[in-house]
């Protein structure tokens, strides 16, 4: 019969628990490039020269966005009159950039193993009789035939059943920008311009 606690002690738990933890490092590592790819892809424009620089770094000119409004505009004569105004923003400025971080993973790992012995006997017992008689002249004669038959099945054995599962959840929270990147688009907003046009 099998013992629960030894076959669960066989299992390899550092592989159980620690495969969801890493496969959480690698998603990480995958939305962290992520990040950086929306950066360098929607931030800025490709260089003229279509070069590829050293270790992928980004250059070029940021990605700006224009937007033509109406302006009441002040007059010397102390009235104001409507005039076309271009507002030019840095893309990166007015986009969300995704940054998530991994906060929490919980590992549920359920194992349930069933064991029954059973033992299991089936009996037949079989009797049967035949009797023939004859009778001549006064003298007679009687055969007896019986027949018994006993027959016994024994059946025993183990029925295992096992079931595992887990279950991983992770949970993931937009994060605060790094420094770096915090400093480049306070930069990127003090390009903003406004000009009236003529």
């Amino acid at each position: 019969m099998t013992d629960p606690g030894t076959e669960l002690s066989t299992l390899n738990f550092e592989s159980l628990i620690g495969g969801p933890l890493i496969a959480a490092v690698h998603a990480q590592v995958q939305s962290a490039l992520a990040t950086v790819n929306f950066v360098k892809q929607v931030g800025f424009n490709p260089p003229a020269d279509g070069r590829v620089t050293p270790g992928n770094q980004v250059t070029g000119e940021p990605a700006m966005v224009t937007f033509t409004y109406q302006k009441q505009v002040p007059k010397p004569d102390g009235t104001s009159e409507a005039r076309p105004v271009q507002l030019t923003v840095p893309l990166l400025a007015i986009l969300p950039i995704p940054f998530l971080r991994i906060e929490e993973v919980d590992i549920d790992f359920l194992a349930k193993i069933d064991s029954v012995q059973f033992r299991q006997v089936d009996e037949q017992v079989k009797v049967g009789a035949d009797l023939d008689a004859k009778a001549s002249w006064g003298w007679g004669s009687a055969r007896l035939k019986a027949s018994f038959a006993y027959q016994r099945d024994t059946k025993e054995g183990n029925k295992d059943t096992r079931s595992y599962s887990m279950g991983v959840k992770a949970r993931a929270v937009q994060e605060e920008l790094p420094g770096g990147l915090a400093k480049v688009l306070s930069i990127l907003e003090s390009l903003i311009q406004e000009q009236i046009q003529a």
